[in-house]
């Protein structure tokens, strides 16, 4: 089961479990979609790909409930795009 976690690793805007803004990579790292078209969908942490994250229907949240671990590493997005620019 996915972790569906809370946040964007880059800007940390929230990114609740049900909505479709999401967007991860195989190793469940997470992003908004602003910040993964920054990245040209690609995964700043391991190159992988990122893809729309899968909704978890509202209703199946109680008996599965989304992560609450956060994880808010910018210094790795600011890299990949700082290489993206040269």
């Amino acid at each position: 089961m996915l972790a569906m976690r809370p946040g964007c690793e880059c800007c940390d805007s929230d990114l609740p479990a049900d909505t479709g803004a999401a967007f991860i990579c195989s190793f469940e790292c997470t992003f908004c979609a602003t910040c993964a078209a920054r990245l040209h969908f690609a995964c700043p942490n391991c190159g992988g790909e990122l893809l729309a994250r899968p909704r978890r229907p509202s209703a199946k949240l109680i008996a599965n409930p989304a992560s609450q671990e956060r994880i808010y590493k910018p210094q790795g997005c600011a890299q990949a795009l700082s290489r993206q620019s040269q």
